[in-house]
């Protein structure tokens, strides 16, 4: 499986995990990236305020943290993209206040993150608006129909 998912925090519902798990994979899919190994880690306001800190000079908790790998697939390995790192206190605060459950919240963190891994960014105002589309289709194909999502794919 392309996705690897640790849960390095409580909170969320218990199967929050692996439907962002799956998700995930449907978004490697879209990309024509199935192939590709995607890290997804969930974890607390402090760890991930440690990693904006460390790696952005930024001391304070954020939503999601991308760290591109970038390495090409080789005969044994696949093409590694990187890890996704998303707080989920932070992502359920987000939730909350937009009136949406958790998990459609998560969904949106990871293809922003996906995005940035693969080398979107959102520097400049036509920056953002490819991303935003970007982000918006990934969130589609990841909880399209398998029907409709494979159509789509296949493009």
């Amino acid at each position: 499986m392309p996705t690897i998912l640790l849960r390095k925090t409580r909170g969320g519902p218990k199967t929050l995990a692996r439907r962002l798990q799956a998700q995930a994979d449907r978004m490697l899919a879209y990309l024509h990236l199935a192939e590709a190994e995607l890290s997804v880690v969930l974890v607390n306001d402090r760890d991930i305020q440690v990693l904006n800190r460390d790696h952005r000079g930024k001391d304070r908790p954020t939503d999601v943290l991308a760290f591109p790998l970038g390495r090409a697939p080789t005969k044994d390995h696949p093409r590694l993209l990187g890890d996704v790192v998303i707080s989920l206190p932070t992502a359920a605060r987000q939730a909350k206040s937009r009136k949406r459950a958790l998990l459609p919240e998560a969904r949106f963190l990871l293809a922003h993150g996906l995005l940035h891994l693969i080398g979107y960014d959102h520097a400049t105002k036509l920056q953002k608006q490819r991303m935003d589309s970007a982000t918006r289709r990934l969130v589609r194909a990841a909880t399209a129909p398998p029907k409709t999502r494979q159509k789509r794919i296949a493009r």
